[in-house]
């Protein structure tokens, strides 16, 4: 009977083999055109895998499986990887540089920390090689022995960042509640003693996995869901009883996760008794704030955990690429995002990386707040009658907040990073998608490089100034911001009246849009729209060197603009203002003039329609258009009025301003166009949707 279901199984492979070789059209049932290729190789690795004889179906390797329906993206895809991966790399090779070199940190809590950043680093390493393999040459196989030994290092170290997160938990209740023999308790070797039982205990509970998964049959399929191994997944494919297994693994995982983390949190109860008996309120936030980054590094540990365990539980309905984003946040966020947690919430690491990226003089400056800052450089001024020639800016962060700078950088991160994948996102869709290449969404894509260009121009100084309180920028690094933040401000309005030209011909000429905006005549534009920023920003920066600035040094904001600068210098500065006011009329003013007369003439077509469904239409192609010039024009317009009538106002407001203005329209463009263009909108969709 197992021969004739054998020979079954052969003869079917080899039937749909011939069908694919017979004709390069035939089409699976309920499958893309985009993975026949997929397929076919994935039959024929079966089908080389099926043994002779009459003995059953028993692959010696599996197939890694990265984003299904979406294999033609994985060059890609693997953009974002290539980033994660480099950052928890130089982040936690940071940590540990950082840990060894300064003697002040040689103290139990930075020790622990050492040993977290090396458990990250390892988990990283361990995943690294079949993840981008996948993504960068499609390299799907994995040996049985190979994928045994990556499940072997991913769930040992999981269970060893466990155990770490633990023993850090205890090193703060004894801080804390103990602080007069922290020293004696915590020992250099009772700290090693307590990390080589971390990594003992989770070797010998690991250890016998991949033997019991070794004396399985696997007759099914040998096509895992993810691009690394894992305990749960291999199992699912044996076609022998498992039992033994599950009782295992849940064992383990009582016995060392669930462990682990009852002990954190009545070692928190004691923590919490301990602070609240504390008398004053400074000494209790004091207290808190130690406990504060081990705090997010075990809610980054243990959600994605529970999280990935409630999908696999309950949302078996999910998406199949909802499970794949949860594996991958659930292995790359903790060794991501620890060493940035403590970067910014530790002062002394803080401190030790600006001593590492900052010059000596730089880093004491960094310390003083501005009203100091501006105290010294008047004392200085005062005390010597010589011009100073400043070679430096002081930018600032929140004035007068200081202390809560790293908490802004939180919201920050959060809009840069959804610029980044908003704007990355448009280009990808509008590249890869056929029906797209055409004049308004090729404008759309100039567009969106123009907010990705404006977002990395000032993404330095304010996550600089934010993260590690990286406040003084020189004066050459100050006048190329100003020139990049200038430059891509322009392009993005000389875009928009092309993309204004562009609803003009579509709706008033239809019938020749493609005619008369080719692709050559789009290149020809987007490169008139640069050359004409270029030769509008260049000038100011000949203008500003000649100037001598002997006053106060600090920015008003977390970057540089022109206007800024230019009311610090101790000179005549009517020639500058002069021309960045022809330069503005000349063109950001008529570029809104020119905008104004397009939509004129649309609206005269619009109205000149008989169907009211066809003028709805005709208008519904402006919409994000219009969103658009008001995102970008509406913050410029505040921020110059706020400039010239709201001096009175809180520097605050023209601190949150600022932002406003150089933020949002990179964050927000992408978002309008994904949700008011149907195009964009259906294949962001079929992304995000189960093939």
């Amino acid at each position: 009977m197992k021969d004739i279901k054998q020979s079954h199984k052969t003869r079917a492979i080899n039937v749909s083999l011939r069908q694919i070789n017979a004709s390069g059209d035939y089409r699976w049932p309920s499958l893309s055109p985009s993975r026949i290729p997929q397929q076919k190789s994935l039959l024929r690795s079966k089908m080389s895998l099926l043994p002779s004889g009459n003995t059953s179906f028993n692959p010696t390797t599996f197939l890694l499986t990265g984003f299904p329906g979406l294999e033609h993206a994985h060059r890609w895809i693997s953009l974002p990887f290539c980033l994660i991966y480099t950052t928890v790399l130089l982040g936690n090779c940071t940590i540990l540089h950082v840990v060894r070199t300064d003697a002040s940190l040689h103290e139990p809590m930075y020790y622990f920390l050492a040993m977290l950043a090396l458990t990250d680093l390892g988990l990283c390493l361990s995943t690294l090689p079949t993840v981008l393999g996948i993504y960068w040459f499609d390299s799907r196989e994995i040996h049985f022995e190979a994928c045994f030994a990556q499940l072997f290092f991913i769930h040992s170290l999981s269970l060893v960042e466990s155990s770490v997160l633990l023993s850090m938990a205890f090193d703060r209740f004894v801080a804390i509640c103990d602080p007069l023999r922290y020293g004696s308790i915590l020992t250099t070797r009772r700290i090693l003693k307590m990390g080589l039982a971390s990594v003992s205990r989770s070797f010998v509970l690991i250890f016998p996995l991949p033997f019991l998964l070794r004396r399985f049959r696997y007759c099914r399929t040998n096509v895992l869901s993810h691009s690394y191994c894992l305990h749960l997944e291999i199992m699912k494919l044996a076609c022998s009883d498992i039992i033994v297994n599950h009782i295992y693994g849940l064992t383990v995982v009582a016995f060392t996760v669930g462990t682990d983390s009852l002990l954190i949190l009545v070692s928190y109860g004691f923590i919490l008794k301990t602070v609240l008996g504390i008398a004053s309120k400074e000494g209790r936030l004091k207290a808190f704030n130690t406990c504060v980054s081990h705090v997010c590094a075990v809610l980054l540990f243990y959600v994605p955990m529970i999280g990935l365990s409630l999908i696999h539980r309950f949302g078996e309905r999910a998406p199949h690429v909802v499970h794949i984003l949860m594996s991958y946040v659930y292995l790359l966020a903790p060794p991501l995002m620890n060493p940035i947690v403590y970067s910014i919430k530790t002062k002394q690491i803080r401190q030790r990386i600006c001593k590492r990226l900052c010059p000596k003089k730089t880093f004491r400056c960094h310390r003083l707040t501005v009203p100091q800052v501006l105290w010294r450089m008047r004392s200085t001024i005062s005390f010597n009658d010589s011009t100073v020639n400043h070679q430096t800016f002081v930018l600032i962060g929140i004035p007068g907040m200081q202390e809560r700078n790293s908490w802004m950088a939180f919201p920050l991160c959060l809009l840069y990073l959804l610029t980044l994948f908003g704007n990355l996102t448009i280009l990808f869709i509008i590249k890869t998608e056929q029906s797209l290449h055409e004049p308004m969404y090729l404008f759309l894509s100039i567009l969106a490089c123009s907010d990705l260009g404006l977002a990395l121009t000032t993404m330095p100084t304010m996550l600089g100034v934010y993260w590690f309180d990286a406040r003084e920028i020189s004066f050459t690094a100050c006048l190329t911001q100003i020139f990049f933040i200038h430059l891509f401000q322009w392009t993005e309005s000389g875009i928009l009246v092309a993309m204004a030209f562009d609803r003009l011909i579509a709706i008033q000429n239809p019938l020749r849009y493609t005619s008369l905006l080719p692709n050559t005549v789009i290149g020809k534009t987007g490169l008139a729209i640069l050359a004409r920023s270029f030769c509008v920003c260049f000038s100011p920066l000949v203008l500003i060197k000649r100037l001598p600035f002997c006053g106060s040094n600090v920015l008003s904001h977390s970057y540089c603009l022109h206007p800024d600068v230019l009311h610090l210098a101790c000179a005549d500065t009517t020639i500058n203002m002069l021309y960045g006011l022809v330069a503005v009329i000349c063109t950001l003013f008529l570029d809104v003039v020119i905008i104004l007369v397009s939509y004129v003439l649309i609206l005269k077509t619009v109205l000149s329609i008989a169907s009211r469904e066809e003028r709805s239409r005709a208008l519904n192609t402006c919409v994000s258009h219009v969103c658009a010039i008001l995102i970008f024009y509406v913050p410029m317009i505040g921020i110059s009025a706020l400039h010239r009538f709201g001096r009175h106002l809180s520097p605050i407001v023209h601190m949150m301003m600022a932002n406003v203005y150089v933020a949002v329209p990179p964050v927000l463009n992408p978002i309008v166009y994904s949700v008011k263009t149907q195009q964009i909108r259906q294949r962001i969709r079929r992304m995000f949707q189960r093939k």
